[in-house]
């Protein structure tokens, strides 16, 4: 006989450095209130992205009412990957009349597939126009 599942208590995204992560906030302030023990996440957390270290990692974490927990990891938001393609520290102030760097579409396709998993795009190609508006909105040009 199957054991029973336990029910879900709650939901709660955060995005949390790679391999970074410690119970003080705002990991401590997201899961905290819900009792879950902050020591285990944040050493399974760290574990599963010490490879992307440093990089801003999203996570959802679900959280059941016996206070056990599982997480689902997802890529790094594309602004940070176009940052990193890009060499840059932040994006423009102005989209619309500064320009602040410069990616290859060789690049934003391989940011595309990277996020494809977790994008709701039907192709690769419409995940690259995402990321290309991305990079638009950020001030940074796509060249050929």
């Amino acid at each position: 006989m199957a054991k029973k599942a336990a029910k879900i208590k709650a939901q709660v995204k955060v995005q949390i450095a790679g391999g970074k992560a410690t119970p003080a906030p705002p990991v401590g302030t997201a899961l905290g209130p819900h009792g879950i023990n902050l020591g285990q996440f944040v050493s399974q957390f760290n574990e599963k992205t010490r490879d992307l270290n440093g990089m801003i990692v999203p996570a959802v974490v679900t959280i059941y009412e016996d206070r056990s927990f599982t997480f689902i990891l997802k890529s790094p938001p594309a602004s940070v990957l176009l940052k990193q393609a890009a060499k840059l520290a932040k994006g423009a102030q102005n989209a619309k009349t500064e320009k602040v760097g410069r990616v290859t579409k060789a690049q934003v396709l391989e940011i595309a597939k990277t996020k494809f998993e977790d994008m709701n795009c039907p192709d690769l190609d419409a995940a690259c126009r995402v990321i290309a508006g991305t990079a638009r909105s950020m001030g940074v040009e796509v060249l050929d």
